[in-house]
């Protein structure tokens, strides 16, 4: 059984970042239960939730520990796996993963006087990229001018008038050969769009004649950002580690409103933003990951991200 209010951290099980955001809370005494709920329920994890008027009533125990569902003081909702059996073949073993992610689902998504970081429902919504960018030129800032088709000939039109990129609308798992591989932003010419953009949706955006990047980290009212500087002419900085370099920056002030303001729009109480930085100084928007990295940036610049949320998660709704 878990003494005091629990926070509780949802990941995957290889999870390093949130390994250190887990070990500043152990350092200061604060009691931790973490477990994967797609993984672990329910052969791992026994959940009892009774319907209250103040909210749910009960106990979850997952791994050998315990806590009551009224104690709980905060959910960190980083990186959980998708319930097992929810593409399944076979249909009993999909109707329970549904089952599950509705019912623990469902009630880790409702507790009360529990600080979400974030709330999974936000975060699901804060996902599409579209809403994003929509959001992002609401609140002023700048936004490369976009273009989501699956008209080839749009595409085509599109990427003749303007330098563009083409980047997926989701960074979702990929193979190459059994290999995982990621895909990148890239440089895409007119000419290079056949009539395969027709199977699905594509985002294409003028290319930011940039010096460098910039990954601003929003926790709650506090931002903290670097910027990331990669060889010449590359076009994502994610394709080449290896060969960059950091240095803490300075974020304009009528950005930092912008990100806080994006983050309550959302519901978010964590953003990781991304930003090309053109030649001229224009700071311009590429999209927010609500629960995306920074732990290399903390090593690299000294940023204290991992403190400030562990300070969130103590501190508690």
């Amino acid at each position: 059984m878990t003494s005091g209010r629990a926070v509780l951290v949802a990941t995957e099980y290889e999870d390093a970042t949130a390994d250190l955001v887990i070990a500043e809370l152990n350092r200061r005494r604060v009691p931790v239960l973490r477990f994967d709920p797609g993984q672990d329920f329910p052969a791992g994890i026994s959940l009892t939730a009774y319907a209250e008027e103040r909210g749910w009533s009960g106990r979850l125990t997952a791994h050998g520990r315990t806590t009551t569902l009224e104690e709980v003081r905060a959910l960190y909702h980083r990186r959980p796996s998708l319930y097992q059996g929810y593409d399944s073949q076979d249909q009993a073993q999909r109707f329970a993963a549904q089952e599950n992610r509705r019912g623990l689902g469902g009630v880790l998504a409702s507790l009360s006087n529990c600080l979400y970081l974030s709330h999974p429902q936000a975060i699901a919504r804060a996902e599409y990229k579209p809403a994003q960018l929509a959001e992002a030129k609401r609140l002023g800032l700048l936004v490369p001018r976009t273009l989501v088709t699956n008209d080839p000939a749009e595409a085509r039109a599109f990427a003749a008038e303007r330098p563009t990129i083409y980047k997926p609308l989701h960074a979702g798992s990929y193979s190459v050969a059994g290999e995982p591989a990621g895909i990148w932003a890239a440089a895409v010419e007119s000419r290079e769009i056949d009539d395969r953009v027709s199977g699905c949706a594509h985002l294409f955006q003028e290319r930011v004649d940039k010096s460098a990047d910039a990954r601003a980290v929003v926790v709650g009212g506090e931002v903290f950002c670097a910027r990331i500087t990669s060889p010449a002419g590359v076009v994502d900085w994610r394709a080449e580690y290896q060969h960059l370099t950091y240095e803490t920056v300075d974020c304009p002030g009528a950005v930092r409103q912008a990100l806080l303001r994006f983050l309550a729009a959302f519901d978010l109480n964590f953003g990781a933003f991304d930003f090309a930085l053109s030649t001229d100084g224009g700071w311009w928007f590429l999209e927010c990951n609500p629960h995306g990295q920074w732990a290399w940036l903390e090593h690299a610049t000294g940023l204290p991200i991992t403190s400030a949320i562990a300070d969130l998660l103590e501190k508690g709704e």
